[in-house]
């Protein structure tokens, strides 16, 4: 599994590794990369689920018609302030 890589060499990289991240951090760097490794094989080996079928309770909106006073002006239209018109 490690190829070329003798006791010695593995003695060494277990040295560097606790003198880099403590005997205290070491458990919990194993588990972490225990629960990567599974959550990699179980996202390898199930089918991606993508459900795309619309909700059963979502009816599309039927359009909204816009009626004249509900529009903004034309921009050649007279301004109304109180009851007066200006022109202009």
């Amino acid at each position: 599994m490690f190829g070329s890589f003798g006791w010695m060499e593995l003695l060494l990289i277990l040295i560097i590794v606790l003198i880099i991240f403590g005997a205290g951090k070491i458990p919990q760097l194993g588990e972490g990369l225990g629960k990567a490794i599974k959550g990699f094989k179980k996202s390898v080996n199930e089918a991606d689920a993508i459900d795309v079928t619309p909700p059963v309770d979502a009816t599309p909106a039927a359009p909204q018609q816009v009626t004249q006073s509900q529009a903004a002006p034309a921009a050649d239209a007279p301004v109304q302030q109180g009851h007066q018109v200006k022109q202009g």
